[in-house]
């Protein structure tokens, strides 16, 4: 059973308090059945708040530095869509590429190669396109005109029209 809060347990536990220690390690040394929560709720009835400085686990932490992945310098105009891959209406649809084997396999694929795939990726003759790709492209150019569509635009519409449509939504 329990000592109870004597006077010199209650200054004991300021001045370990105030030093930093931590309510475990507080509790260990007054002894006596006192436990880490029978610190805590002491604590908070005295109303002591102010610490030196929070106590630090007894043992350090090692963690191995990370390494960076490599990533290419991109021009500061790649990072905007380009006006070549913005859509058009009047675009006519790319020409059919045939799917011929590539020459390019998982192990083998460069940073300037087109990444189209090319078979079932589940199957041995699964292959990627390979053709040289311009600098920060992921496609060649054929394979560019199949990957990004141009945008189909709708009917214009008049300002009030497309106004009374908006509101709606918040009615």
């Amino acid at each position: 059973m329990s000592q109870g809060w004597t006077e010199d347990r209650v200054g004991a536990l300021k001045k370990l308090w105030l030093e930093g220690q931590s309510a475990s390690q507080i509790a260990k040394q007054l002894g006596g059945g006192v436990t880490r929560n029978a610190v805590i709720g002491k604590v908070h009835r005295l109303g002591l708040s102010g610490r030196a400085a929070p106590s630090q686990p007894a043992r350090t932490t090692f963690r191995a530095p990370r390494p960076r992945p490599a990533q290419p310098r991109r021009r500061a105009a790649s990072r905007r869509p380009s006006r070549a891959l913005r859509p058009c209406r009047r675009t006519p649809p790319a020409p059919r590429i045939p799917d011929m084997p590539g020459t390019a396999t998982v192990l083998t694929l460069g940073a300037h190669m087109c990444k189209w795939p090319i078979g079932d990726p589940t199957s041995s003759d699964f292959s990627f396109c390979g053709r040289r790709s311009d600098e920060g492209a992921t496609y060649c150019v054929e394979h560019a005109k199949l990957a990004y569509q141009p945008q189909i635009r709708r009917g214009s519409r008049d300002g009030a029209t497309e106004l009374a449509r908006s509101l709606r939504r918040y009615i």
